[in-house]
């Protein structure tokens, strides 16, 4: 038998491509001139597919009807329908654990710029008027007493409560399900707004989660809320916190993703109370370079023995 056959549909990390080499056959389909006479000729022989954000739904996998493995790089997987793959007997795999503490440390990053508006406070001084208008402005929030409200208390969200807690910081959380930890659980997102003034979104995107902060949670934070967001920009009703942020519904907030990126909503770009990064959760080398690893070794380890190191829970019982 030959090599198994992958295919990869748009661009990843190059530590893919590379670690892959010697294991299967990786056809580049971005770089084919006619990518879909490519899928119609190698339908029956492309038994995987590695991709680092390409739609991949019901309608592409029934194109590939050989196709058992879907191998993603990174820990979101919004961009591909792991119900229709399960359906279809495909094992949908992510990269968990190994980016962890850098998006955990981007929040706590955010945090603090947002709170203490640090972005502003620099732009301040490389524009001359710290030596013209004087000191900048005293910052209405500070980090110390802050309650925060953790949405999806999962790893990351585990790791940003152990980097809050020691400023003093109170920690609850909202999960569809309680943990057994010693934080306070809010079985109501609502609710949990109604009782913090920090809301940190740490939960997968999709259809289940679309703008589920919405108005009505903005408006619970109240005008001392902040919202600091490394998770997806869909759970977040954008033109809902451009709003919020404009009138004083709530205080500021610290985005890393956003609902249409690359695109930003024009009004964020203007708003002096948000503080915006162009979603570098995980962006070091050590990091993407290990994510890449998980993505090659969940193909491999499926090549071997049918058994991926990390599918995501639609696929769970396909493995076992």
């Amino acid at each position: 038998m030959g090599l198994p056959v992958v295919l990869m549909p748009g661009p990843m990390h190059p530590a893919v491509a590379a670690s892959l080499d010697g294991h299967c056959e990786l056809i580049r389909l971005w770089e084919e001139s006619d990518p879909d006479a490519v899928l119609a000729a190698r339908r029956d022989e492309i038994v995987a597919v590695a991709t680092g954000g390409s739609l991949i739904d019901g309608a592409f996998l029934d194109r590939l009807p050989a196709v058992r493995i879907v191998a993603s790089f990174g820990v979101g997987y919004d961009r591909i329908d792991a119900a229709a793959a399960a359906e279809r007997g495909v094992v949908v795999t992510n990269t968990p654990g190994v980016l962890d503490d850098e998006v955990a440390d981007t929040a706590l990053g955010l945090l603090l710029m947002t709170v203490r508006e640090l972005p502003q406070a620099e732009r301040y001084l490389r524009a001359g008027k710290w030596e013209t208008d004087g000191a900048y402005p005293l910052t209405k929030a500070t980090m110390h007493g802050r309650r925060v409200g953790i949405l999806g208390l999962g790893r990351i969200g585990q790791a940003i409560a152990d980097r809050v807690a020691p400023f003093g910081i109170s920690v609850a959380y909202h999960n569809r399900r309680r943990k057994d930890v010693g934080y306070r659980y809010y079985p109501s997102l609502l609710d949990m707004a109604r009782d913090v003034d920090t809301l940190v979104i740490v939960i997968p995107g999709g259809d289940s989660t679309r703008h589920l902060v919405n108005a009505e949670v903005l408006a619970a934070l109240g005008p001392d809320g902040i919202v600091i967001n490394v998770a997806r920009g869909s759970v977040v009703d954008e033109q809902a916190l451009v709003d919020a942020l404009r009138d004083g519904t709530i205080l500021a907030a610290g985005l890393d993703v956003f609902e249409h990126e690359p695109k930003v909503h024009p009004d964020l770009l203007t708003l002096p109370n948000a503080v915006l990064l162009p979603h570098v959760g995980s962006a070091t080398m050590p990091t993407r370079k290990a994510m890449a690893g998980l993505v090659v070794e969940n193909l491999t380890n499926w090549f071997a023995y049918n058994a991926p190191l990390t599918p995501v829970p639609e696929s769970i019982p396909l493995t076992t």
